[in-house]
């Protein structure tokens, strides 16, 4: 699939697209909602098909102290894209230029002159350009008279309610990813490359592969059914994972440890992706590490029994 960048012309073999704009963070029902109007008219009229993100997210431009919040990786974007059967990902990288190009400038210079786009497809709220001035009205106003076609797709219900990125952050906050996944239509995952640490898992017989949780949105603290994917063979493992700091060792400090029932493998240096299914228990400090490893045992009889 080609990464596109949007400071730079596309080739000619991409002119003429039907272009999905949006964030698409998350890719939830709603986003994918929007993204397969656009697959589905470019492959009516025999065009190449793209689907935008921003990144950084423009939230993270303008509040840079804001807690990290994204549900994906543009890796896991890019899959995601390709999976629904975009042509290309459209990636604005949002920085002072393009928090300052009018609305009117991103529609005529970026969307027509750079990208040469036949058509584009939006949700009903979508904003764009200086002061998210730009909306729907303005590009089938100004964009339709420069011929710059557009299509607007309604917001996706899910139990009475939008999906919504917002909905999806808030149930992973609150320890209910089975909410998020039945929004996003798969579990919320996070991917990291497996790290060295102090190895304590393994002197109590769980031994875990510790990660990073970088830029993603943090879900509620504690102990989690997860299903885990080794990115170079595609083998995929279940098991049961503590995200937290770690309360009953110090100091603390903040990592995602899976523990893969059956496995005993080396996974030092891989790229892995956990996935969220079941919340089990918050974060907690025993008072003794007996006590901490018998609640392990039980934790990963649960998580086993959810799992199947």
């Amino acid at each position: 699939m080609r990464w596109l960048d949007h400071r730079e012309t596309v080739t000619e073999a991409l002119r003429g697209a039907i272009i999905a704009l949006g964030n698409f963070d998350g890719f939830h029902s709603g986003h994918q909602a929007v993204a397969g109007e656009a697959i589905k008219w470019a492959h009516e009229e025999g065009r190449p098909s793209i689907i935008a993100t921003f990144d950084p997210h423009p939230v993270s431009f303008f509040k840079p102290g804001v807690a990290p919040f994204r549900l994906t990786t543009l890796e896991q974007r890019q899959e995601l894209y390709l999976a629904a059967g975009a042509t290309a990902m459209l990636v604005f990288h949002f920085d002072g230029d393009l928090a300052g190009t009018s609305a009117e400038d991103f529609i005529a210079k970026i969307l027509i002159e750079r990208f040469g786009a036949h058509g584009v497809v939006t949700g009903a709220d979508f904003t764009f350009g200086k002061g998210a001035k730009g909306n729907v009205e303005l590009l089938r106003g100004f964009g339709g008279e420069l011929g710059l076609k557009s299509r607007v797709v309604e917001a996706v219900c899910g139990q009475g309610e939008i999906v919504s990125s917002s909905r999806i952050r808030e149930a992973l906050r609150e320890g209910e990813p089975e909410l998020a996944a039945e929004m996003l239509t798969r579990p919320f995952a996070i991917r990291g490359i497996v790290e060295h640490g102090d190895k304590r898992g393994r002197t109590i017989g769980y031994p875990t592969a510790n990660l990073a949780v970088d830029t993603y949105l943090r879900p509620k603290y504690g102990i989690y059914a997860v299903t885990g994917k080794i990115l170079a063979t595609g083998e995929v493992l279940k098991g049961a994972a503590n995200i937290g700091i770690r309360p009953q060792f110090e100091p603390p400090k903040e990592l995602l440890e899976p523990y893969f029932f059956d496995f005993s493998g080396d996974l030092y240096g891989q790229e892995i992706e956990v996935a969220f299914h079941h919340f089990l228990r918050g974060e907690a400090k025993f008072d003794s590490l007996e006590a901490l490893m018998e609640q392990m045992e039980r934790d990963c009889d649960k998580a086993r029994e959810l799992l199947g």
